[in-house]
């Protein structure tokens, strides 16, 4: 994306320049599900998804988000409006091709020097990838594997990352020897003053390729689908995020690819819910287990237990199975499982069933005392 093009990257996320950290997180998340190649098929769908992890790579990350505040592209882009002003100084300009940097450097001996410029062929880290996988809950609690599907930027394979065509070689820039920079001498008030700037001919990047490669047209790499199989541990949850180290697009000169970032999303139970490493369930019983007291079979995620309840046990008691909720992640220790009793109120009943019932009630001043008291009030 050319950076006189670029977006304001709180723009890009939809946000305010006050979001917190939160909010930029849940913004990139909702953008990067909408926006992936593997879901979008839109012809622009793969640059607003560069554009949407660009923006993310600097908000979300505090010192970045706050160059970037204060000098805006210049800050966090040592490319951006490299030329005039001096590559990626926010203070440049104003000197023709000097910026305050190499003037100090010319006279005091400080400041940014060819030396300390960035190597245009030093090892690069590639870029992260975003990948979104749906597990069920018991995958989530006990720990699953899954192979992942999505796409990266990998080495061409026909000329392995050079960029030049098999048989050709890729020569060193003759105007710069390989530096990516050239040294130019200008008349400032009186002094020859000197700087740095990048080589015209091989554009910076210290090489020259007369024979592109024709499969990736010189660039080196290519974006190809692949496939991960990724070890999700026990206790993840949902919207967590797994890093799979080296799982993202190819670095460049030998360096390092990038990480996958797999976010997890948890199908719902039908008969659990969870918070943290702690589950909880709802379970309908009748009103002669409640009346009479039970022994229960209780759902768990691990299949049934015995639980006995007491006699008169009412609706909306809860109790708790020790250890039998979600696993902390790293560990052997387990959340627990609580479990709510609600006292189902019978239908359907047949004449003698009622018959019992009105009996039942005429003796309610000694079976439900919690209601007489509660009518005597209003006597």
């Amino acid at each position: 994306m050319a950076n006189e093009n670029k977006r304001d990257y709180y723009e890009v996320l939809g946000l305010e320049k006050n979001a917190s950290e939160s909010d930029i997180k849940r913004a990139y998340r909702k953008l990067a599900a909408q926006y992936h190649p593997d879901v979008n098929h839109e012809a622009d769908a793969e640059a607003k998804f560069k554009e949407i992890n660009e923006a993310n790579e600097v908000l979300s990350d505090p010192d970045k988000r706050s160059r970037y505040d204060q000098f805006g592209f210049a800050g966090v882009d040592p490319n951006f409006g490299a030329g005039a002003g001096g590559a990626g100084n926010p203070f440049g300009g104003g000197f023709g091709d000097f910026g305050f940097g190499d003037i100090f450097s010319t006279i005091f001996g400080g400041g940014p020097s060819a030396s300390s410029r960035r190597n245009p062929n030093a090892p690069t880290r590639g870029e992260d990838v975003s990948a979104r996988v749906e597990v069920s809950f018991e995958e989530a609690a006990f720990g699953t594997q899954k192979e992942i599907s999505y796409s990266r930027i990998e080495s061409c394979d026909q000329c392995h990352g050079s960029g030049a065509e098999p048989g050709t070689q890729v020569q060193t820039c003759p105007t710069c020897g390989g530096r990516g920079t050239v040294r130019i001498q200008q008349n400032f008030m009186g002094m020859m003053m000197q700087s740095d700037a990048a080589c015209d001919q091989c554009r910076g990047t210290g090489k020259l390729i007369r024979n592109p490669c024709s499969r990736c047209k010189g660039k080196g790499k290519l974006r190809r689908n692949t496939r991960n199989t990724v070890k999700f541990p026990a206790g993840i949850d949902d919207g967590q995020t797994l890093r799979v180290r080296e799982g993202g697009s190819a670095g460049s000169n030998g360096g390092p690819s990038g990480d996958l970032m797999v976010t997890v999303r948890v199908r719902p139970h039908p008969v659990f819910t969870r918070q943290g490493q702690s589950i909880y369930c709802e379970m309908p019983i009748s009103f002669t287990q409640a009346a009479l007291g039970a022994e229960l079979e209780v759902p768990t995620l691990e299949g049934k237990v015995r639980y006995t309840i007491s006699e008169g046990t009412q609706t909306g008691t809860t109790f708790r199975l020790k250890g039998k909720g979600i696993p902390y992640v790293g560990s052997k220790n387990r959340g627990d499982e609580f479990v709510t009793v609600v006292v189902e109120t019978p239908t359907k009943l047949s004449r003698e069933q009622k018959e019992l019932l009105r009996k039942l009630e005429e003796d309610s001043a000694t079976t439900q005392p919690k209601r007489k008291k509660f009518l005597d009030r209003f006597k």
